[in-house]
């Protein structure tokens, strides 16, 4: 009879005039509702909250309790007019509980909430506030309990702060997590999953250990470790989705890091879902991938023009003594691999600092493209014989022998430059891995890569002998070197070509009007060179240099233009891919850039054919095209889910979902259609 009317006595509101109701006991907890304020005002807001004060060794529970247990629930009655926001729920701890992993408090807990009053709340008179309340607590059992509550807050001109209450608000503020300021990557599937962030701040001195607690259940398994791999600027942590579980489109939660010192900080976390693909790889694996892709790429048309000039420099040498011929070559290696620990470090440097930086990344810039349309135009001027590169103005003393390993240097150089628009066999796998190790490791892959572009050349430095069985010099050569300047200029006809891409006319005008003035500087450079030093001629070459990078900071700041996807193509988005999955359609995504060469010639000799379109026609295969020209951090996101850091991606998703089938990147019109099963 008593229990009966002690629970009866718990359902009844426990009333009081103030910031803070009647309380609630049990032998495990105690519960009042409270608010931050004495008195409220018409029209203002108030925070209302569950606290609930917990013996030793109890506890309750997060909005996900985790693997057993049950959130609390607060039900609020307020005079019409008034609205609720959500609970503000203060991060939770990790608590382990035999084979089980749950989230929630111990101690004591203050569970927010915002109310916004209407105006019409008479001055003088108060604001009745009534709550029904559920919360479980567990020690050794796990008990439900309940409670009703009331306040009535007197109604002033102006709100008044109870000096109790507020600081607990407070403090229960500075428990709910803040927003991340990294960007964030999330993939799951049937082979694992993964929490990338990326930005600054994230180092060894800062992040000691973190764990990602999801808000929705039933999504990751809780119990398993959440291995950690932790790079300046990036953090990488392991997760394991449930088995047979849905993927959701969607996944928040909270990310708890504990620094250094000990402390721990807590920060919201929200992404899209991408389709996990496991890049696990060594770092010998990454680097062997890496030599061979850099041995493939001297094979693709970004760097046959280098190659060629660097090939007919080491035809003059045929004959010279070994250690020139060594010299010189090892002079090209030198610039390959100074070059690409340059971009390497570039590269890690601004992930580090939060952008996205992928594989040929720099071609995402206006300026850049520009920049690099100008250089091949002045190259190919040089070649064409408008003006002589390291020739000494005046003096016509010809190239001199350390300007001769400077221009091997320089050649080793812009081959790496001109290469980045390619991607060869082998490379995408290595540079993604190398992307998510730390700092050296990275830098070695990088190394590795350079090395592969290099052998051709690096050989000679072996095998000096070599070079006489190169042609021997005589006309020919002068000839070449001519044809030569055609290739460059083509290659500066297709940077404009993407920059008008990226920018549109203005840039294009812009461009055109800067290649105007190199010319014109490389036609007095040269008129300087043959008339033995003339001032003027010489003002005029730099006055045409110095105007065409004047116009450099017009070009960077041209607005980005949406490219339209093309006949038959949709813009892609990870959105729009899950509502064709939804209909039933098979989908093909193109991960594509105006500036990479591989993937044009993709286009043009698989994705144009006439079977591939109409394999895609019969079957209803929607084909989505993401284009990372001018760099979209959500296709970065994309690439990187992939295990990919730079273009060409190609993606056959199934009808009706599922994770999608990553194809080579150079595509045959047999590789598509048996991919779409056409």
């Amino acid at each position: 009879m008593l229990k009966s009317l002690a629970a009866l006595l718990m359902l009844l509101p426990a009333a009081a005039l103030g910031a803070e109701s009647a309380p609630v006991r049990s032998d495990r907890a105690v519960a009042v509702l409270m608010a931050d304020q004495a008195a409220v005002s018409p029209g203002g807001e108030v925070s209302i909250g569950l606290r609930l004060r917990l013996a030793p060794g109890w506890h309750t529970y997060w909005r996900n309790a985790g693997d057993a247990g049950a959130p609390p629930e607060v039900t609020l009655t307020l005079p019409e007019g008034a609205t609720v926001g959500p609970i503000a729920w203060p991060a939770p701890e990790r608590i382990e509980y035999g084979p089980l992993v749950n989230f929630g408090y111990h101690d004591e807990v203050l569970l927010p909430m915002r109310v916004r009053l209407p105006a019409s709340l008479p001055v003088g008179g108060s604001l009745p506030v009534e709550a029904r309340a559920t919360w479980l607590v567990c020690e050794q059992v796990c008990i439900p309990e309940e409670g009703a509550f009331r306040l009535d807050i007197p109604v002033a001109a102006e709100a008044q702060p109870d000096p109790a209450t507020a600081p607990l608000f407070a403090a229960a503020a500075e428990a709910v997590p803040r927003p991340s300021p990294w960007q964030a990557q999330l993939a799951l599937g049937s082979g694992g999953g993964s929490l990338v962030l990326e930005g600054p701040g994230l180092s060894r001195e800062t992040v000691r250990s973190a764990v990602f607690l999801p808000a929705r259940e039933g999504v990751l398994d809780n119990v398993a470790p959440q291995r950690m791999a932790l790079a300046p600027g990036r953090l990488d942590l392991a997760l394991t989705p449930v088995g047979g579980a849905s993927v959701p489109d969607s996944l928040d939660g909270v990310l708890l890091v504990t620094d250094g010192g000990g402390r721990r900080v807590a920060y919201e976390v929200a992404a899209p879902v991408m389709p996990f693909v496991a890049t696990a790889m060594p770092l010998w694996q990454a680097a062997l991938f890496a030599l061979l892709g850099g041995l493939i790429l001297n094979l693709m048309p970004c760097v046959f023009p280098v190659l060629a000039m660097k090939a007919m420099a080491l035809a003059r040498m045929s004959g010279e003594a070994r250690g020139k011929v060594r010299a010189h070559a090892l002079s090209y290696v030198a610039g390959v691999l100074v070059a690409f620990a340059a971009l390497g470090g570039l590269m890690l440097g601004l992930r580090a600092g939060g952008a996205a930086a992928g594989w040929g990344f720099q071609f995402t810039a206006p300026g850049f493209v520009a920049a690099m349309a100008w250089l091949m135009l002045g190259v190919g001027l040089n070649l064409a014989g408008v003006f002589e590169a390291g020739r000494t103005v005046g003096a016509g003393a010809g190239i001199a022998a350390r300007g001769g390993h400077l221009g091997s240097f320089a050649t080793g150089g812009l081959a790496v430059l001109v290469a980045t628009p390619c991607t060869a066999p082998f490379m995408a796998a290595a540079l993604g891995a190398a992307l998510a190790m730390d700092a050296p490791s990275a830098m070695a892959v990088f190394l590795a890569l350079g090395l592969g572009l290099a052998a051709p050349y690096g050989v000679l430095a072996v095998f000096p002998g070599l070079a006489r069985r190169l042609p021997r010099p005589g006309p020919w050569m002068e000839r070449l070197r001519q044809f030569l300047a055609f290739p460059m200029f083509a290659a500066a006809i297709w940077l404009v070509w993407v920059l008008a891409q990226q920018g549109g006319p203005d840039a294009v005008l812009a461009v055109l009007a800067g290649g105007l003035l190199i010319a014109f500087g490389a036609w007095a450079l040269g008129q300087a060179q043959r008339a033995g030093g003339s001032r003027l001629a010489l003002a005029a070459a730099a006055l045409g240099v110095i105007g065409a990078l004047a116009l450099l900071p017009r070009i960077a700041a041209t607005p980005a233009e949406a490219a339209a996807p093309g006949p038959g193509a949709e813009a892609w988005s990870a959105e729009r891919v899950a509502a064709l999955q939804a209909e039933g359609r098979m989908v093909f995504v193109n991960a594509t850039a105006a500036w990479c060469i591989t993937c044009q010639v993709n286009e043009r000799v698989a994705l144009r054919a006439e079977a591939v379109r109409a394999a895609f026609a019969a079957r209803g295969i929607a084909y989505l095209k993401a284009d990372w020209t001018a760099g979209d951090p959500a296709i970065t996101a994309l690439l990187r889910a992939h295990g990919r850091d730079g273009v060409p991606l190609y993606l056959v998703y199934p009808a009706g979902g599922g994770a999608p089938d990553v194809l080579p990147q150079l595509l045959t019109e047999g590789i598509v259609l048996r991919a779409v099963g056409g």
